[in-house]
């Protein structure tokens, strides 16, 4: 039997889930996720983790709140570790206390992980604290969903209109105009400070800052819509918009990279204020057959030079020659030339020395330093993908050298989330980004339609992913200077105003 966990999310951004959350996303077997979770927490998600939209939006639920139990039954008595993703903390006006009640009564053995509840997550990024010293020292956090016309209602109003100084209330945006009202009637002042924020935490996000007696009117006219969090009290005075002073705030970015490598480039744009989708548009793994590639490792000291176009290259490289039981001392004399200082750090790191880095990272600025060190006795091993530029292997030929292309690992297509398929159809991004020529043609290998791109920002890593977008009809805004991830975030960063 497996263990269902309810986690909580937080309220949208996906920075704001606690660590517990993130590393049992990272380790989880199943994931039920819910409409109002921000998608690229599923970026946590390992490769082989079944992701499930529940899809509870009201009116329209893909999965029934009795699908939704019967499903985390169903996963746990399969032996699976099973996340159930809700928005906030789902103890609070959520229905994971119904759902922990189920699994409970099916013996399924189950955990809470508590959120940031938006009603304390969302005024927080507008600068509005819940309570202040020297305005507010109580505050109510009430549900907005219930009628207030009702004829039995569960809320006091007399009791909140006089007494906490700060209401939050969740779920409200349709009965704001009688919240308004009741609190109104039962002696709540006319000009306490109001606001309503949809989509708090979030790109999205949109304010609406009012009194008490013209909240309801002043959303009316910004066609504000859920989700959003209505706040009343002196507090709303303090508010600063803080977050949008970040340089990419509001921005939306896909993050094509391998899944391996995503991970640190995604961290350096959110801490900007971005929201990083990682959508990995190649896959690299170790090559089907290793027989070309052990042949070469076995005459390893036959070589003059091996030169490293990637640190793929180098992973994979040195991981088949320790399974082969080789080491260092079996290089003898052979000297090293690496496309750019990642991939040199990669070889440094492995106690190796490296001969030959260019000062552009590109293969004609390697092949160009390679000719002058090389002569027509030299023979070279070019471990890499065969999906590489042929341009390398091609021009060192015609220079009479003897080069040994082998395959060292694969890139291979991978296919289209459908979160990401649906964000994609509702332009939901602002910006994507290439690292290279075969995520640019991998990637729009899995779209149905090159238009879902057409008001997108492209951005590439260097002008040779440039061309190769141009080549497919895109048109690229952003080109690093600098051919590696960090020239491509200072670009990102310049075009933005942030650099």
């Amino acid at each position: 039997m497996g263990t269902v966990f309810l986690i909580g999310a937080g309220p949208g951004d996906p920075g704001l889930i606690t660590d517990k959350g993130k590393r049992l996303l990272e380790s989880a077997d199943v994931i039920i996720y819910d409409r109002l979770i921000e998608n690229s927490l599923l970026n946590h998600a390992s490769k082989d983790c079944e992701t499930i939209y529940a899809g509870k939006k009201p009116g329209e639920h893909k999965l029934t709140q009795e699908d939704i139990n019967e499903l985390m039954v169903e996963k746990a008595e399969e032996g699976k570790k099973v996340v159930r993703l809700k928005g906030g903390d789902p103890f609070l006006f959520g229905r994971g206390g119904e759902e922990a009640d189920h699994l409970k009564k099916k013996g399924v053995d189950y955990q809470v992980v508590p959120g940031i509840t938006s009603a304390l997550g969302v005024p927080a990024y507008a600068g509005i604290p819940a309570t202040s010293r020297d305005v507010s020292s109580s505050v109510a956090i009430i549900t907005g969903h219930e009628d207030p016309d009702k004829e039995e209602s569960s809320h006091d109003w007399e009791a909140l209109a006089r007494g906490p100084e700060t209401l939050i209330f969740l779920m409200g945006v349709n009965n704001l105009p009688k919240i308004q009202e009741k609190l109104l009637k039962h002696g709540r002042e006319k000009e306490t400070p109001a606001a309503i924020i949809e989509r708090g935490t979030m790109p999205e996000h949109r304010s609406v800052i009012s009194t008490l007696e013209e909240i309801a009117e002043d959303a009316q006219k910004k066609e504000i819509s859920p989700p959003a969090v209505i706040i009343i009290g002196d507090v709303v005075k303090k508010g600063l918009e803080w977050r949008d002073e970040m340089p990419l705030a509001g921005i939306r970015i896909i993050n094509t990279r391998p899944k391996e490598q995503a991970r640190g480039f995604t961290e350096m744009l959110e801490e900007e204020g971005a929201v990083v989708r990682e959508v990995p548009a190649i896959k690299i793994e170790p090559p089907a057959d290793h027989n070309e590639l052990d042949g070469a490792i076995q005459k390893i000291d036959s070589y003059d030079w091996m030169v490293f176009t990637s640190t793929n290259g180098v992973k994979y490289f040195f991981e088949r020659f320790s399974e082969l039981d080789r080491d260092i001392r079996d290089l003898g004399c052979v000297k090293l030339a690496a496309i750019g200082e990642k991939t040199a750090k990669a070889l440094k790191n492995r106690g190796l020395r490296v001969e030959l880095v260019p000062k552009e990272y590109r293969a004609e600025a390697l092949l160009e330093e390679l000719k002058g060190v090389l002569d027509e006795e030299k023979k070279i091993l070019l471990p890499r993908t065969t999906r590489a530029r042929d341009v390398l292997r091609e021009e060192l030929e015609e220079e009479g050298l003897k080069v040994d292309e082998v395959e060292t690992y694969r890139t291979l297509s991978t296919s289209l989330h459908e979160d990401v398929k649906r964000d994609l159809e509702d332009g939901k991004y602002d910006l994507i980004t290439f690292t290279s020529s075969s995520t640019v043609e991998n990637f729009l290998g899995m779209l149905r339609d090159k238009n879902y791109l057409k008001d997108m920002t492209l951005a590439a890593i260097g002008p040779v992913t440039a061309s190769t977008a141009e080549e497919e009809g895109l048109s690229v805004d952003i080109v690093a200077s600098e051919y590696d991830i960090e020239g491509l975030y200072e670009a990102i960063l310049d075009y933005y105003g942030g650099g």
